[in-house]
């Protein structure tokens, strides 16, 4: 008899929860996970009693009520509302784009001059039938003054090339509100837990055997040797030795500075850098996501990179070659007898919290 019932590899969110489950349900786990923290990218780091969030500003939102019970009965979670700022060579814009955002562009005061107005710039573009790109995407959905002021360099600074050179898919539809609403997230349920999210995992893992500092590809024979079952949260591609090709993401790079004697540096907990000079993308002003007092500040410039072996796969590049290539892979799982993948990284998508949450809370569901 082996010493586990499941060997479950990355101590993210994902794997955290699937721990949490089986624990309940009277399995034996061990979790491994290369990093030396586990929480993956929603780890949080003390700071002068700030909680930085190291990976870059995780704020919870779900319509969910499955999942917010779930978090909320783990650990307590405030009112933190995601109000995004965004800077264009100096102006300030209100995110999402609403009426905030029109009368700062244009001086439009009712939603009925907005439209007009969006009316109006969309109408230079109504030729464009079939748009080739992104930027002709945009162009159609919102007109000249959103896309260049709010959209195109950030954009292009994200995915490290020209808007005519990024496929029109990418950009499906721009979300216009025609209401004074900051709010980003349409979601009924929003915040930031309260202590930070280590609070949350470990709460989930209370109880787990951890091990960290754990490569598992390296050490996989040994490991998998210890548990009848693994659940697997990493890289795809990695598990396969790369035998159909890599896969391809954008990187982030993270410029972290404690300010001494600064209490208030932005005003704001995000603020977004539009304009394609600005190297980075965003600032991110961490004790405001939990409306913090203290008298030092911490504040993250957020770069866009790119990506190869050695640093973190944060957005997949989902074209049609990348997505070939992950059905390749998927394929080669369906061979495998008691090997779960589960995550953003094994399954090569963006999502966000309360989705990995759900998707975790399924697989449990299913197989425990």
């Amino acid at each position: 008899m082996k010493p586990y019932d499941y060997l479950i590899v990355g101590a993210g969110l994902y794997g955290a929860v699937f721990a949490h489950e089986a624990k309940k349900a009277g399995k034996r786990c061990l979790v491994v996970e290369k990093r030396p923290h586990v929480g993956g990218n929603i780890y949080c780091e003390d700071v002068r009693g700030i909680h930085v969030h190291r990976y870059g500003a995780h704020i919870f939102h779900t319509d969910n009520r499955k999942v917010w019970d779930y978090v909320t009965q783990l650990t307590e979670f405030n009112r933190y509302t995601n109000c995004p700022v965004a800077n264009y060579k100096g102006r300030l814009f209100s995110l999402p784009f609403n009426m905030n955002t029109f009368y700062q562009l244009w001086g439009v005061r009712t939603p009925a001059e907005a439209k007009a107005k969006i009316a109006e710039q969309r109408g230079a573009y109504a030729h464009i039938a079939e748009p080739a790109n992104l930027e002709e995407q945009a162009l159609k959905l919102c007109g000249k003054d959103i896309y260049e002021y709010l959209i195109k360099g950030y954009t292009e600074k994200q995915w490290g090339c020209a808007a005519t050179e990024l496929p029109a898919f990418i950009i499906r539809r721009v979300p216009l509100r025609f209401v004074f609403d900051n709010n980003y997230f349409n979601d009924a349920y929003q915040g930031v837990p309260i202590g930070g999210y280590n609070r949350l995992i470990d709460k989930l893992l209370e109880g787990v055997e951890v091990r960290t500092g754990v490569d598992y590809l390296a050490h996989r024979t040994e490991l998998d040797a210890l548990a009848d079952r693994v659940l697997y949260t990493g890289c795809i591609d990695a598990y396969f030795d790369y035998n159909c090709g890599m896969l391809e993401y954008r990187s982030l790079r993270f410029g972290h500075q404690l300010l001494e004697g600064v209490e208030n540096f932005q005003g704001n907990a995000v603020v977004n850098y539009t304009d394609r000079e600005t190297p980075y993308t965003r600032v991110i002003e961490h004790k405001h996501f939990e409306m913090g007092e203290q008298a030092d500040t911490v504040v993250t410039y957020e770069y866009p990179d790119s990506f190869e072996l050695g640093k973190e796969p944060y957005y997949p590049i989902n074209n049609d070659r990348n997505n070939t290539l992950f059905a390749r892979y998927q394929a080669q799982t369906e061979a495998l007898n008691g090997v779960y993948f589960g995550g953003r990284l094994a399954q090569y998508t963006y999502a966000d919290m309360d989705d990995t949450i759900a998707a975790a809370l399924a697989l449990a569901e299913r197989v425990l």
